[in-house]
């Protein structure tokens, strides 16, 4: 069992730069692949970025991809996702998920565990 919990979230304008940081339960964290996703109001939750157990190979969505971050920290079990250059249709709630024995996936339905979520708002 893994417990995640976002933070960093808030309002920015465009152009602006926030990081988020996802804390991790449990000592097995190395063993969970890790991914970002968003949902915006009426829209599915999407894939954002994603990142492999060990040798931290990233992936990121078409629409992040330059802007944002993802990396981890095992000896901390923290995530984080640095975004720079937002845009107002970065607006959204970021999860966090957490994929056992994973090797980073684009798809929600790999994942086993999510966290509560972390309001951004990007203004323009």
């Amino acid at each position: 069992q893994v417990q995640l919990v976002e933070s960093g979230g808030g309002l920015v304008q465009a152009g602006g730069s926030l990081r988020l940081s996802c804390a991790a339960s449990g000592r097995t964290f190395s063993n969970y692949a890790m991914g970002w996703f968003r949902q915006a109001p009426g829209k599915e939750r999407e894939f954002v970025a994603t990142i492999s157990r060990v040798s931290g190979t990233t992936d990121y969505a078409d629409s992040v991809k330059g802007r944002f971050t993802m990396s981890r920290d095992n000896a901390k079990n923290t995530v984080y996702l640095q975004m720079n250059s937002l845009k107002p249709e970065d607006t959204a709630v970021y999860y966090c998920a957490a994929d056992r024995w994973g090797v980073g996936s684009q798809d929600k339905k790999e994942y086993d565990y999510w966290g509560q979520g972390t309001q951004v708002t990007v203004s323009s």
